[in-house]
Formats: structure tokens, C-alpha cells, sequence
């Protein structure tokens, strides 16, 4: 099978890792890639948003399979362009890619199939909006309707904070992302993250992972794209994990389909694990990014398979198989991320990985000869291990190995569970 692989970042690196191993692949593209992609696959030189060109270089180029990494192109309906010229694509089409592409619309199909997730409201009006906050009181939470490459989301817990934070969406803060905001009940508990493939009608749980939002160690700070996660999250239990898929997952499938929207592709539920069980925080539309670095380490069987399965409406003739260690991965960013940071820094050195370790690129390109880092997440530093400890001592040991100035990452990686496991 010829494949495409569309996107740049670290996720990407570990899907072109995997889906380089599977013994049904003849040859791995990918656009636009990065250097460490490029180990894997060939660069195409394409412009991924301009969708008409992606279906004529799959037709010029004999391409039997696309896999869209990440959400951007698949809120703006590059699957249903593909599609129309019957080139079989991983992801949701545009209309069911909504479930990401907006808060709101994913809290209303929440209500109407009365999937448990925090009470929320919809508003068009700044003022409305503070009004219905002073009314709740914090904590609260305040999110850009829209894709604002997840930086959109205010956890308040004052009041003033949760005003700040919808006058920065109204004042055009998160561009169109923030012409509408959700305002929602802030949920106590633990978070992790679920994945799952959907074919439109039988959903395959995948695994869990646990992502570290904030920058700094603790979970202080500015939240962050995700500085770090590890797999399995010892939260989901098998229990937990029955629960999420009967009582968010199968009837947002359901849902989705009555709704005249199937669902083919990668769920990916944020959860929040309360008093009550499993509640939603939202819903994204393609793999997590740092989780799927992580799940990709663990994962047995051939990715190609599973993902050609969700396409083409077979999921119910594949099974997941994952290895019982525990993976885990260290974003390394550029010092000053989340807030503004310099580019095309040099990485002067990055060690050889052994078996059960990967280092994937996020935020790289060469310059001159030389590897630099052009993004806020640059290096997702990934081990394996029998148990959380172990995998973060591996992780952490290879970050000691990596010479780059102007790199800094979280220390404390798994703190939640390596603290289970000691206790």
C-alpha cells in the first residue's frame, strides 16, 4: 500500500515510525514532514491546505491511503475532498470533524444524547457572558468556541480571571476561534486522555494516556499544548474504561450518525475521572499530541491495518494489541514557551536511542547543515519501561544526552503515578 501521511509535528513522527513498520506498506509520504519524518518517509514538497492539489498528487502518484495527523486540515474538509475523488482517507469529514472544530457543538450533541459532561452555556456576547459568570462564581471554565491550537482554554479559578479570559476571546485574542465562547462547570477529579477508532458504526478502544498541561513542574503556570504524557493512565481502569465507551463513546457514535454526520477516524475524549465516573471535557478529532507518541511505543499490531480498518468500515475484523509497559514522554520547548520564544535555535546534539526509546521530532528543520528548533514544542524525548519510574529515569537519562541551549522541559513527568506506584 502507498501511503500519505499528512502534518509536521511530533505526532506525526510517531505515526510515520509506526505505520514504517507495517509489512503492507510499499511506500511512506509525507507533507510538508519534518527531519525527523524524514527518516521514515518521503517529503513531499505540497501544500497541505490547498486540498485540490493533495487529491492530484494521490492520483498522479498512485496513492491508496491518506492519514490526516492533524485537526486543522480535517475541520476544513480535506477528507470530504479526498473522498469525492474516492481516495480512501483516515479522518473525519468536515461536518463530523465539528465534534473539535467547535465547543459548542460538542456540548449540544452532550445534551441531546445525554452524555455526561460539565453544564455549559453558548454565548455571541461579551457582556452576556461575564454576567452568566458573576451569576456561577469560580472555579469555572472559559473556552474559544473554535480551533485555537489548544491554547483557547481558561481554567478560572476567580471570578476575575474568568472575565479577563472572555474579553481576550471577544477582543479577538484566539482570531475567529473566539467570535463564540462556551462557558462550562468546572469538573473535580482527575483528567486523562481515551482513544478509540470508529468506522461510523463499531467503535475499537485503543489505550489511555495522561498529558501534563501546564509548563511548569507541579502543574503550575500557563497551560501548554502538553508538556509531557505517559500510557497507561492508571485512573482508566478497566471499569472506568467499560463506562467511557458505553456511556460517551457508543452514543456519540450513535449520535453522530443520526445526526447525518458519521464518525470515522480517531476519538480522542478528554475526560475528567469525577465522583460520579467518567465525564467529558471535550472531544478532539485526531490522535493527542504528546499521547500518541507514547501509545505508539506501546502499540503491538500494525497501525496501517487498524487505521485502513476505521476507513473502509472493517473495524469489527481488526484487534489492538499493546505491550503491558509503560511508556512515557518529556517534551523538550523552547525556553519562553508558551509565551513568545526565539527561532531556528541550533540543537547541537541529540544522543542515539536504544531499543524501547525514540526520540520524536516536533518543532525541528535544518538550516545550513545544521538541526534547529523552529517551534514551542520541539523534541518529544519518549522511553519504555516495566513501570512509571522506570520509563521516566529512561526518558529523563536521554534529555541529559541532548545539547540545546536554548531547551528547557518539565522534571517531574508521571509525578502522579510514579507517587502511586511508591505508595
Amino acid at each position: 500500500m502507498k501511503v500519505l501521511l499528512i502534518g509536521s509535528g511530533g505526532r506525526e513522527h510517531a505515526l510515520a515510525w509506526k505505520l514504517a513498520q507495517s509489512p503492507k506498506l510499499t511506500a511512506l509520504y509525507a507533507a510538508p514532514g519534518n527531519p525527523g519524518i524524514a527518516e521514515h518517509a518521503q517529503i513531499a514538497s505540497l501544500d497541505v491546505d490547498d486540498h485540490g492539489a493533495v487529491a492530484e498528487f494521490c492520483l498522479t502518484n498512485g496513492i491508496d491511503f491518506v492519514v490526516v495527523g492533524p485537526e486543522g486540515p480535517l475541520v476544513a474538509g480535506i477528507a470530504d475532498v479526498l473522498r469525492s475523488k474516492n481516495i480512501v482517507v483516515f479522518g473525519p469529514s468536515a461536518a463530523a470533524a465539528q465534534l473539535e472544530g467547535s465547543k459548542g457543538f460538542t456540548k449540544d450533541i452532550c445534551a441531546r444524547y445525554n452524555i455526561p459532561t460539565g453544564a455549559y452555556r453558548r454565548f455571541t456576547n461579551g457582556e452576556e457572558a461575564k454576567a452568566y459568570v458573576t451569576e456561577q462564581g469560580a472555579p469555572i471554565v472559559v473556552k474559544a468556541d473554535g480551533l485555537a491550537a489548544g491554547k483557547g482554554v481558561t481554567v478560572a479559578m476567580t471570578v476575575e480571571e474568568a472575565l479577563a479570559a472572555i474579553d481576550d476571546c471577544f477582543d479577538g485574542a484566539f482570531g475567529a476561534a473566539g467570535a463564540e465562547v462556551v462557558v462550562e462547570a468546572y469538573l473535580d477529579g482527575e483528567e486523562a486522555s481515551f482513544f478509540c477508532l470508529s468506522d461510523g458504526k463499531t467503535a475499537l478502544a485503543l489505550a489511555t494516556a495522561q498529558d501534563h498541561k501546564r509548563v511548569g513542574d507541579g502543574d503550575t503556570g500557563p497551560n501548554t499544548g502538553g508538556m509531557g504524557a505517559y500510557s497507561p493512565a492508571p485512573v482508566m481502569t478497566p471499569e472506568m474504561v467499560e463506562r467511557t465507551m458505553k456511556e460517551i463513546i457508543e452514543p456519540t457514535i450513535r449520535g453522530m450518525a443520526e445526526s447525518g454526520h458519521p464518525f470515522t477516524g480517531v476519538f480522542f475524549a478528554g475526560l475528567m475521572i469525577t465522583q460520579k465516573g467518567p465525564e467529558l471535557i471535550e472531544y478532539n478529532v485526531r490522535f493527542g499530541d504528546p499521547e500518541c507518541q507514547v501509545l505508539m511505543m506501546r502499540l503491538k499490531s500494525d497501525l496501517l491495518e487498524l487505521l485502513y480498518a476505521a476507513a473502509t468500515g472493517t473495524l469489527n475484523q481488526v484487534e489492538a494489541l499493546w505491550n503491558d509497559d509503560v511508556a512515557l514522554s518529556v517534551v523538550m520547548a523552547s525556553k519562553g514557551y508558551p509565551a513568545a520564544y526565539d527561532k531556528n535555535t541550533p540543537i547541537a546534539k541529540l544522543p542515539s536511542t536504544g531499543r524501547g526509546e525514540k526520540i520524536f521530532h516536533a518543532g525541528t528543520a535544518i538550516k545550513d547543515g545544521q538541526l534547529v528548533a523552529t517551534g514551542g514544542r520541539v523534541l518529544n524525548v519518549t522511553a519504555i519501561g516495566h513501570n512509571v519510574r522506570e520509563a521516566q529515569a529512561g526518558a529523563y537519562s536521554l534529555v541529559e544526552g541532548i545539547t540545546w541551549e536554548n531547551g528547557f522541559c518539565r522534571r517531574d513527568i508521571g509525578w502522579r503515578a510514579a507517587a502511586r506506584e511508591n505508595s
